[in-house]
């Protein structure tokens, strides 16, 4: 699992360089985005453009990370495809996560807060 992270003046921003995050990834995924939020702004935005396909293993590292964050930090999804969207909103997660249509999108919500 590769996971790169930069900071803006308002939020954290992992991007994720993989495909797809299932099963055989999960638990590095948890353990990447660990040490990736360690610190650093109150909001994570993770940047999902790259990802094709999320099983339920997927599903559950992403949740498990938001949990992992301090109560006044969030992590806001962004740029998902299609496919990634509809496990989301199938899920009902699109309820727990802010789900952006992309990066940018996600960058004008911080810009107005």
């Amino acid at each position: 699992m590769s996971l790169t992270s930069t900071v803006t003046d308002h939020a954290r921003i992992i991007t994720v360089n993989a495909d797809r995050i299932d099963a055989a990834m999960a638990i590095q995924f948890k353990e990447d985005m660990r040490s990736e939020t360690e610190g650093g702004p109150d909001r994570v935005i993770l940047d999902l453009s790259t990802v094709k396909f999320i099983d339920s293993s997927g599903l559950g590292a992403i949740v498990a990370s938001m949990k992992q964050l301090d109560a006044n930090r969030s992590l806001d999804l962004a740029g998902l495809t299609p496919v990634v969207d509809k496990v989301f909103r199938l899920t009902r997660m699109d309820t727990v996560f802010n789900l952006f249509p992309s990066l940018d999108d996600a960058l004008a919500a911080t810009a107005n807060h």
